[in-house]
């Protein structure tokens, strides 16, 4: 079942296009949401939620329009936009007292049971905490209020690998019960190779492509070869790095199963994203 579904979002700016932009999230998954900083990762999730107004396009939560049922929409909905930097001198008591007064859902015994698991003093200030309790904060609150679906925007950018690791952990464990899903947009690969279920990316804010985290991975091949070999493949490259002894690049799976002569190994996501981004690589779709 989908649980977001985003059809041809659009949303001019003087200098940027969000084009045309659609995928859906599934329940009891995580969609990996990709892309370089500037591709258009924030202003798709801010125009979803109508925080800025997208000029078209349509986005149903649970198959209602979000737009025309905004309220209800958006009480199952929990967003973290990167650290928790909001009410720094508020104790988180009383920031869990505001937040809890807008849902009518609100579950205080999910809420104590988090904040024993995240190890979250309740007296503790905001700006007393760490990066990742921060974002262990705000997930806490997201999930007391019984959100179905999780946005979030860079929410381990910054934090130490051992702490991102640890959050990746809880998103795994957010979705073990087939209710709720995660759309998480990150330029960090690495965190995704580990916890998505999906991968959807954006360039130049476009998207490229929207498949299973399998999927994605076995469209491609790294590849490498001699420096005479460069010409011959140039435009079956999506993008290279040449260097003193021949290249390294990226092809689609069926152009690389159709070479000769070159070095192919399987891709993993950062390769993928690095090639793709690459000025110098002629660019092709996958097959």
């Amino acid at each position: 079942m989908k649980i977001l579904e985003i059809k041809d979002l659009r949303k001019q700016y003087p200098s940027f296009l969000l084009d045309g932009v659609s995928f859906d999230v599934e329940e009891g998954s995580i969609m990996g949401f990709i892309g370089r900083n500037g591709a258009g990762k924030t202003t798709t999730i801010k125009s979803v939620l109508n925080l800025v107004h997208a000029d078209s396009g349509t986005v149903l939560f649970e198959g209602q329009d979000l737009f025309a049922n905004e309220t209800a929409c958006k009480k199952k909905i929990g967003l973290v936009l990167g650290e928790f930097n909001y009410y720094k001198r508020k104790k988180l008591k009383s920031i869990a007292a505001v937040t809890k007064a807008f849902y009518e859902e609100w579950d205080e015994e999910t809420y104590q049971t988090l904040l024993s698991r995240f190890a979250l003093d309740p007296e503790k200030k905001v700006s007393e905490l760490s990066q990742g309790m921060r974002v262990k904060f705000a997930l806490a609150l997201a999930l007391s209020h019984k959100a179905k679906l999780l946005i979030l925007d860079e929410p381990t950018s910054g934090l130490d690998p051992v702490s991102r690791d640890e959050l990746l952990d809880i998103f795994r464990d957010i979705i073990e019960d087939g209710e709720h899903s995660i759309l998480f947009s990150t330029h960090i690969i690495s965190d995704l190779e580990k916890c998505a279920d999906y991968i959807t990316y954006i360039k130049g804010g476009r998207i490229l492509t929207s498949t299973d985290a399998d999927s994605f991975k076995d469209a491609y091949r790294l590849v490498s070869g001699e420096a005479e070999q460069l010409e011959q493949y140039r435009h079956d490259l999506i993008g290279y790095r040449a260097h003193a002894f021949g290249f390294t690049g990226l092809m689609t799976r069926g152009n690389a199963e159709r070479a000769e002569g070159l070095k192919i190994a399987p891709a993993d996501m950062e390769s993928i994203m690095i090639y793709m981004e690459r000025e110098d690589g002629h660019e092709s779709a996958a097959e």
